[in-house]
């Protein structure tokens, strides 16, 4: 993973509550653990029609789209199975950042562990950006913030190893490996 300390996007809003993650990446998809490749069909039963070509109506397939890595969804945003491929598919296509007023407790866990940040946000707030889609924001991770384009901001919570994480751009694993020194000097002194 790549280190995520501040992030700079105009935002993209799929205001529908309830998107599970199905829906973020359909279950016929799921035959791989490589992460590369899934952002083609992330929310794929709605970017592309029957044919297979994109569809015009879906936001993502906007022109104004293009490169936009913050999503404003809407309320309870990845409910449904546990599946860590809904995230990826996200990173993958270029989405680094999810914002809504409730995302799901397992999809907001699987989201940070991969290096997207998953943010939640009081009513109000999540109800301007949903009403002003498209706007530049600014969200820096360390602080806890997102800066709007007027100036003002949004502080959000975020667990203290999460927030490590993602600006050091590792995983548990990778954590872990980086204290690989002390954990076995640990374990050498434990033995004797």
């Amino acid at each position: 993973m790549k280190p995520l300390t501040t992030l700079r996007s105009r935002t993209v809003v799929l205001p529908f509550e309830n998107i599970d993650t199905d829906r973020i990446i359909p279950a016929r998809f799921l035959t791989t653990t490589q992460r590369t490749g899934l952002g083609r069909v992330l929310f794929n039963d709605w970017r592309y029609l029957a044919d297979g070509s994109d569809n015009p109506d879906f936001v993502l397939n906007q022109p104004e789209a293009k490169g936009v890595e913050i999503l404003v969804a809407g309320r309870n945003f990845g409910c449904g199975s546990s599946r860590e491929h809904a995230p990826w598919a996200l990173a993958d296509y270029g989405i680094h950042a999810v914002l809504s007023s409730e995302i799901a407790d397992i999809f907001r866990s699987n989201a940070l562990k991969n290096g997207v940040l998953a943010v939640v946000l009081a009513e109000g707030e999540h109800r301007y950006l949903l009403e002003h889609p498209g706007i530049e924001l600014a969200i820096d991770i360390a602080g806890g913030f997102i800066e709007l384009p007027d100036g003002g901001r949004f502080t959000f919570e975020l667990d203290a190893f999460a927030r490590h994480c993602l600006l050091e751009g590792v995983d548990q694993l990778g954590f872990l490996l980086k204290h690989e020194e002390s954990i076995a000097a640990y374990e050498k002194k434990i033995a004797a």
